[in-house]
Parts: C-alpha cells; sequence; structure tokens
C-alpha cells in the first residue's frame, strides 16, 4: 500500500462567493466616482454650422462653453424667437458674459486660469452682431482664446 492516498473524484471545489459583495461595491464605488454628470441643459436650439478645417479640442477641462441660438419651443412664448446667449442654465444679455467669463475662471486651478478657451457654439441662423458683442466683451475681460464649435463638413452647405 502507498502513503498517499489519491483522490478518488475529480469535482472542483465550489467556488466562494464570500467576497463577491465587496467586488461589486467596489465597482459601485469606483463608477460614482469618475462619472460625469451633465451640467445644463439645453435651453436655445442650437444647429451648429459646417467647416471643412477644423481641429477637435483635447481638454475638456479648459474649455468654458456660451451657447448662442433662438428658444426651444418651449421657451420661445416667453423669450421671443430673436437669438439669445445661454450661459450655463439662464439666458443673459451680452453684457453679462464677462462677468461670467470671470466667474467661470475663479472656479478653475490657478495653473488653468491663463489657457481657458471660450467655445461658443452658436446657431447657423444666430444673429452676427450678437456674436460680436460676445467677442467685444470677452475681450474687456481678455478672453482672447476663441472656439467656433461646428460639424466636420462642407461649408458651403451653410449658405441658403
Amino acid at each position: 500500500m502507498s502513503k498517499f492516498a489519491k483522490k478518488k473524484s475529480g469535482d472542483l471545489p465550489a467556488v466562494s462567493t464570500a467576497s463577491l459583495p465587496d467586488i461589486v461595491f467596489m465597482l459601485l464605488f469606483f463608477f460614482m466616482t469618475v462619472t460625469v454628470m451633465k451640467d445644463n441643459s439645453l435651453k436655445v436650439e442650437n444647429v451648429l454650422p459646417n467647416a471643412s478645417e477644423i481641429k477637435k479640442l483635447e481638454k475638456k477641462d479648459r474649455v468654458i462653453t456660451i451657447y448662442v441660438g433662438p428658444p426651444t419651443q418651449e421657451y420661445q412664448k416667453l423669450f421671443g424667437t430673436e437669438s439669445k446667449i445661454q450661459l450655463n442654465d439662464k439666458f443673459a444679455g451680452p453684457t453679462e458674459v464677462g462677468d461670467y467669463i470671470l466667474m467661470e475662471r475663479a472656479k478653475k486651478p490657478q495653473e488653468l486660469q491663463n489657457v481657458l478657451t471660450t467655445s461658443l457654439k452658436v446657431d447657423k441662423n444666430a444673429n452676427m452682431g450678437l456674436v460680436s458683442d460676445i467677442k467685444q466683451e470677452l475681450r474687456k475681460v481678455n478672453a482672447l482664446k476663441v472656439n467656433y464649435t461646428t460639424y466636420d463638413g462642407d461649408a458651403f452647405n451653410n449658405v441658403k
């Protein structure tokens, strides 16, 4: 007889599920911390124009967005159909743009404050006089790095 007895059956032992809740909660907390919620809802119609020479912005944390366009259907009775400026979740006038940029700049870390880009998401049918007023206000607060957000395509499709 041999000293060591062989196992008679080749069955695998049962898998322990004791650590499964820990793993599930660890994944849950991970996704809760890295998920970014949408900041604001769009209150203006924003059909962007087409452009052929575009470049994608790499770092989204360095962008301050200003929306320009006619109000959506639910806000047209209150604000009319003229193009409006949306800053975060409220409508604003051109004179409020400078204060908004300064406030958003103050929220950013010190090392990012000098490299911020202002992104204008302007509806293709918006009044360019309003965009010019916004640009004048941006110059007053020294926010000179401006980006116009567009779709990739033929620019001649913008002409009516």
